[in-house]
Order: structure tokens, then sequence, then C-alpha cells
């Protein structure tokens, strides 16, 4: 399965939210579906920094059709307040890509009692899908596509449902892990829900790889320069490669419900993208069914479509 971008047809009189579209893997997803034509929403924390961006995007891509609302993830109510406002100005949405998150922070609650990590990259993306979901067509060509990591193949091999916000031990790797665990899981339950439904709409997942974005600001200075000059070239790559996999999954016509894509060099670090390799423990039916409901309990979700 090849992808290539140049072969897709105009995207023009479609629209797609990105989450954390002003930097790293967001800014990189919003400057090639804006290359396609597409209207891009740019779901941004700051809008200094949205608005920094969309200039520089209007200069790199010829008539690029930008839009910014405010959104932190971190927040419900910011959560339901971005919702709303789109809504009452877009009857239509095409694409959701759930792309924003932060790791490897220190411990530390969301206003909403939960771990920033966990917050910031499943709970508030977990409602905004619920949130908008009704707004994507009944076509195979409307995704939702979950960004994950290959973090999700190490450490924990389930979701800590017993400390699901790390108030007993905090190991900020783990949580991290964890996260992106969650939102493999949550890609591929929403797919299941949604063919159960009957509807055509797709939910998707995507990995990056390896790469040197803003998300690894956390990282202690003299680790991150250990890593860029030794061996960081050797198994990384540049931002506008490692969004790919989160495009194709948008974009191929190729793609299936519940599949996941990533690099395809040595061990998913970087390369050319195409289908990834899901672990076991994260397409399991009953774990994904039980983090589901408990997501839904915990952020007021309401899905429009039976369990």
């Amino acid at each position: 399965m090849t992808f290539n971008i140049a072969k897709l047809p105009s995207q023009a009189g479609r629209t797609a939210v990105i989450t954390g579209a002003n930097t790293g893997l967001g800014y990189e997803n919003a400057r090639y579906f804006a290359g396609t034509g597409m209207k891009v929403i740019m779901a941004c924390r700051s809008e200094s920094r949205a608005r920094d961006a969309m200039a520089r995007l209007k200069a790199d891509v010829e008539g690029a059709d930008l839009e910014f609302f405010p959104l932190d993830l971190s927040d419900l109510g910011s959560v339901r307040q971005f919702a709303e406002a789109f809504k009452a100005e877009h009857t239509k949405l095409d694409l959701l890509v759930n792309n924003a998150g932060i790791m490897w922070t220190p411990y530390e609650q969301s206003v909403d009692g939960f771990e920033g990590q966990m917050a910031a990259n499943y709970f508030g993306h977990f409602l905004l899908t619920s949130l908008l979901i009704d707004l994507l067509p009944d076509d195979p060509a409307a995704r939702v596509v979950s960004l994950s990591s290959i973090a999700h193949t190490q450490g924990l091999k389930r979701i800590n449902f017993e400390d699901i916000h790390w108030e007993k031990r905090y190991q900020k790797h783990l949580a991290y892990a964890q996260t992106k665990l969650a939102c493999l899981m949550f890609a591929i339950e929403l797919q299941r829900r949604l063919a159960q439904a009957g509807r055509k709409t797709l939910s998707v997942a995507a990995h990056p790889g390896v790469s040197q974005t803003e998300l690894a600001r956390t990282i202690e200075p003299w680790k991150l320069a250990l890593m860029r000059y030794t061996i960081g070239p050797l198994i990384s790559h540049a931002p506008p490669k490692a969004a790919l996999p989160q495009v194709m999954a948008a974009l191929d016509p190729g793609v299936h419900g519940a599949e996941y894509f990533g690099p395809k060099g040595i061990m998913e670090l970087s390369g050319r993208p195409g289908r990834g390799k899901i672990m076991p423990w994260a397409k399991d039916p009953e774990n994904n069914r039980k983090l589901w409901e408990v997501s839904e309990q915990l952020t007021g979700a309401r899905w429009p479509f039976p369990a």
C-alpha cells in the first residue's frame, strides 16, 4: 500500500479540525491538508501561536483556507465551548484529527481532576469526538484520526483502571504510554460502535515513529542534546515525514476502519508511511469497552449510538 499525497484529488469543499495545529505534527497536517484545498480549523490553546502558525501556512500554501478556534483539551469546559462555537458556524465536518498532546510532564491534575497527560492526550479528545461525531457524513471518506505512539507497546499492557489518575505513584513515562494506549483502544472501540450502528464513517489511528517536535520540550536539555547529536538522526525523521502516517490515515481511499498507520522502517521508528503493528492488548474487546464506559462516566460524554 503506497501513499502519495500528490496524487490525491482536490479536497476542496471539505473541512478538517486538527487539534494542536500550530506546531509539530499538527502544523504539518494542516500544511498538507491546506495544500489539497481543504478548509482547516486550527483548534489550539494559544491564539497568538495559532495566528503565527496561520501566517506561516498562508505564506507557504497559496490560497490556504484556515480558521482558528480556541481549545484547551485539558479542560472539559473548554472542549464543550469549542464544540458549541464550531457548530454555531459549521454544519458539516469531514475529518477530525485528534493530534494534540503533551509528554513526560511533572505530575499535575487538570481542572477536572484528571492526571495532566491523560486529560490532554485522551479524555479531552474522547469528549470532543462525542460532541462532533454527528457532523461527520455517513461516508468512509469522513474519518476520526486518533494519534497514538509506539509507546503503546512499552510498559503497560493494560489501562491502570485502579488508579487511572496516577494519584498513588506517578511515573511520567508510564503515564504517557497509558495515554497513547488509551487513544489506540478508543480508535478501535469507536470503529466497532460506528459499524454496529450501521455508519460508514471511519475511526482510524496513526503514530509518527520518532520525530523531534515540541513534544520533547519536557526532556532534560542534556538528554535532548545527546540524542540530537548522536543516535537521533539515525532513528528519527523530520516532522513533515513523521506526519505522513496521519495524513495517510485521513486521506488514503484504501483505508479501512480500526486500521493503524505508522512509519515502515526498523521498529516503526521512521520511514515511509504504511500499516503499523497493533499490540494484542490494544485490541482486547473487554478492556476497550471498559475504557469507553469509564471515559463516559468521567467526562460526561454522550454518544448518539448504542453500546
